[in-house]
């Protein structure tokens, strides 16, 4: 009598392996959804995250036995629920809950037929609850990592080259003082959201920024983490499509769709004039440019909304000497009149020497220079040491390169900075 090989899988095997799949797609896609539910039905995101988890087991243990429900997230978060529950009870200190407490955790009757607009806005409440500004801006960058995107304490930890005991008290703290200062969970009234929302852009920027152009470290960018912001701005735009949000989203894909171009195979630094467009994101930026149209119909504009329309500017060229520049210092003078600042002064002074010569812009920025603001910024020196160069003062774009060579922060940009200060030594050097 013939028998299958012990190494042959048999049907029911295949079944399971095949809802253990289902288990790891959903909670890919939907533990998120799930967390910010119940988070709201149980008001603790410690409680709210062990009963998450404990869902997840739950259905790695009975979906392959009773089969995949119709509605996984909500099974889940009716799962998460009870499993809270009976962990209170558990617990000696709750030995007593009463039907009362019980109820106060129950999940409506309606759960089963939940559609995505309630799940959507729990998302949106945990998004400005993680904003909050009542929590330091590093435990909101911290905690919407952690709550809100998913990742773990120590990938969060790598990406902004902290110690993960450090980060994870960070996230303890701000969940602590959530509890603690007793911070509504939920959206924003009408007349808070201005503001509210400016603190959630702001954290989904700064997490993009530390992707796209990391503050120190060895790589030009940290993909990952940019993904992430990107990832969340679309989200926050699905649920609450004002036109700020949309300018984020559109400012982070115009910049994003350049990234193949900012670096050699190598990791070496490649400066925009110097890219190959050809290798920019065509989808990305035909996406941005649809947002950045959309934001721009709005009464008001925004500042991320100006900064994109700069960045589309860039992205409509087909090679540096097509770019408009009168067109995008126009718009730096916008964004100086809404957010006036010294980076932002010194883009606009490298974009009038673009347009108006070398002399030009190169005032600008020593006027600023003088003022202290950004005596150590590396990008001012590196700026005016370019502009030296283009007037033919080999001296002065030396010392410029060598002051920004002592302040950039990256590898790729310190060895960038190093080529440039060897070009004009070649000068001197052939005519001594």
């Amino acid at each position: 009598m013939s028998t299958a090989s012990p190494a042959e899988p048999t049907a029911d095997a295949s079944v399971h392996d095949d809802v253990l799949d289902v288990v790891d797609y959903v909670y890919r896609q939907e533990s998120r959804r799930v967390l910010a539910t119940l988070i709201r039905v149980l008001g603790d995101f410690d409680a709210a995250e062990e009963a998450m988890h404990d869902a997840f087991r739950a259905a790695l243990d009975q979906w392959p036995r009773d089969g995949v429900p119709r509605n996984p997230r909500a099974w889940l978060v009716s799962a998460g629920r009870f499993k809270a529950i009976d962990r209170m009870r558990r617990e000696a200190r709750f030995e007593a809950l009463s039907d009362e407490s019980s109820a106060q955790l129950a999940v409506p009757a309606e759960a089963a037929s939940w559609d995505d607009e309630p799940l959507g806005d729990d998302r949106l409440r945990l998004i400005f609850t993680c904003c909050h500004p009542a929590l330091a801006p590093d435990a909101q960058i911290a905690l919407t990592l952690r709550e809100v995107c998913g990742l773990t304490t120590e990938e969060i930890a790598r990406a902004f080259l902290t110690g993960a005991p450090t980060l994870a008290q960070r996230i303890v703290r701000a969940k602590a003082k959530i509890r603690d200062a007793r911070i509504p969970y939920q959206i924003p009234t009408p007349a808070e959201l201005p503001e509210r929302l400016d603190a959630v852009l702001r954290v989904i920027y700064l997490v993009f920024n530390e992707g796209y152009s990391p503050s120190s470290g060895a790589a030009v960018t940290r993909e990952s983490l940019s993904g992430e912001a990107i990832r969340l701005a679309r989200l926050l735009v699905e649920l609450l499509p004002e036109p700020d949000a949309q300018g984020l989203l559109a400012l982070m894909l115009l910049h994003e769709s350049r990234r193949a171009a900012r670096s050699t195979e190598s990791g070496e630094l490649i400066v925009l004039e110097d890219q190959d467009r050809a290798l920019w994101n065509r989808e990305l930026i035909n996406e941005g440019l649809s947002l950045v149209s959309s934001a721009m119909r709005a009464s008001e504009i925004g500042v991320y909304t100006v900064q994109a329309a700069i960045s589309a500017v860039h992205a409509e060229a087909p090679h540096m000497d097509a770019t408009n520049w009168p067109r995008i210092v126009t718009l730096y003078d916008a964004l100086m009149a809404a957010q006036p600042s010294p980076v932002v002064a010194l883009n606009r002074a490298v974009a009038v020497s673009m347009r108006d010569g070398p002399a030009a812009g190169l005032a600008l920025i020593d006027a600023l220079m003088v003022r202290g603001a950004l005596a150590t910024y590396h990008l001012a020196h590196a700026s005016r040491g370019e502009l030296n160069l283009r007037l033919g003062r080999v001296d002065e774009a030396r010392t410029a390169f060598q002051e920004a060579l002592r302040y950039a922060p990256l590898d790729p940009e310190r060895r960038h900075l190093a080529r440039r200060l060897d070009e004009c030594r070649k000068p001197q050097a052939q005519s001594d």
